[in-house]
């Protein structure tokens, strides 16, 4: 495989990080049954009002935020455009599915059905920069960004040579209410957009490496341990040489993963969380992802990241860990340039 490098990421979450990056932030407070929406962004830089209005709320993060990141990387275009979600435009879906009930299964508009589905996201955003480049769109639950970062690299282990990389959800307006009433957390469900241009060379604004990503349906806590092992010495790593684990702590019964690896695996180790800045989504190790990094870009954090006061002077590597109700979890390995 060859190497992958991240030229820029841009996050629009729960935070103002689409100005300010990751500096100034506040631990969400968690109220029960709790939601969180997006920070609110002046999108007139990036859409016509027209548009704009058009735009479900997914869809706007994801066009906005992929202009913004290609910009950033000093790139007119990218090769392909790759994205994670877990329940795709569902403000839409919701939208004609409560159209069919209202008008009896009849005379019903096609609007928001065509505007519903998962790949809507990535279309807009061919659209908007006019790119006819390989489009695809993943949809794989707590999986899904990460998805999209393993078919990025392996597409840039061909002939291109950048990709434009991200994971977008939005809460939607009823959906979210009943599923937050099957799953319990004590983190609140919230919404975004973080997308990134990865490349196959080293260039000038590079800010990361990313070395390499596991995605695995089901494993006991025990099983765990050796896993990481396992990945760190597939990437000729030990677990002392991770400088940083960025963990994606949300509050439920299942964090006795994360606990099992803090107190048994990185006891000397910077552990780091996300969840209590950008809330839970299906895509929210996206926004870990972020914050990797703006770590190993810029060597700091917030002190609300931080988990226990283990802190090193440089950081070079970081693993992210993230599972989702003891399911579909995922390691992602990245080193400084």
């Amino acid at each position: 495989m060859n190497s992958v490098y991240i030229h820029s990421g841009v996050s629009i979450s729960a935070q103002n990080t689409f100005e300010e990056g990751i500096k100034e932030v506040e631990e969400l407070k968690f109220t029960e049954n709790s939601q969180v929406k997006a920070f609110k962004i002046n999108y007139k830089e990036f859409l016509s009002p027209i548009a704009s209005r058009r735009m479900a709320t997914g869809v706007k993060m994801g066009v906005v935020a992929a202009k913004k990141v290609i910009q950033k990387a000093g790139e007119d275009t990218v090769d392909a455009i790759i994205t994670g979600t877990g329940l795709g435009c569902v403000e839409d879906s919701e939208k004609f599915l409560n159209a069919v009930i209202d008008n009896d299964e009849q005379f019903l508009t096609p609007t928001s059905f065509i505007q519903s589905t998962h790949n809507t996201v990535a279309a807009q955003i061919a659209l908007s920069i006019k790119n006819k480049g390989y489009n695809m769109t993943y949809v794989n639950g707590a999986n899904s960004f990460e998805a999209a970062l393993l078919d990025g690299m392996l597409l840039l282990n061909e002939e291109n040579e950048t990709v434009l990389v991200g994971g977008v959800d939005e809460l939607g307006k009823r959906f979210i209410n009943d599923y937050e009433k099957i799953y319990q957390q004590d983190v609140s469900f919230s919404e975004g957009a973080n997308f990134f241009t990865l490349g196959a060379r080293k260039k000038e604004n590079s800010i990361a490496q990313l070395l390499n990503v596991e995605v695995f349906q089901e494993i006991d806590e025990d099983n765990l341990l050796k896993k990481i092992a396992s990945f760190l010495e597939e990437n000729s790593l030990k677990v002392s040489d991770i400088d940083a684990v960025i963990l994606g702590i949300n509050g439920d019964a299942y964090d006795s993963y994360y606990q099992k690896i803090q107190s048994e695996l990185f006891t000397d180790t910077t552990q780091l969380k996300y969840k209590n800045l950008s809330g839970e989504f299906f895509t929210a190790s996206a926004f870990g992802f972020y914050v990797a990094t703006e770590l190993l870009n810029k060597q700091e954090l917030p002190t609300n990241c931080f988990f226990n006061s283990v802190k090193k002077e440089d950081y070079k590597t970081v693993l992210l860990y993230n599972q989702y109700l003891g399911k579909q979890h995922s390691l992602v390995l990245l080193t400084s340039c």
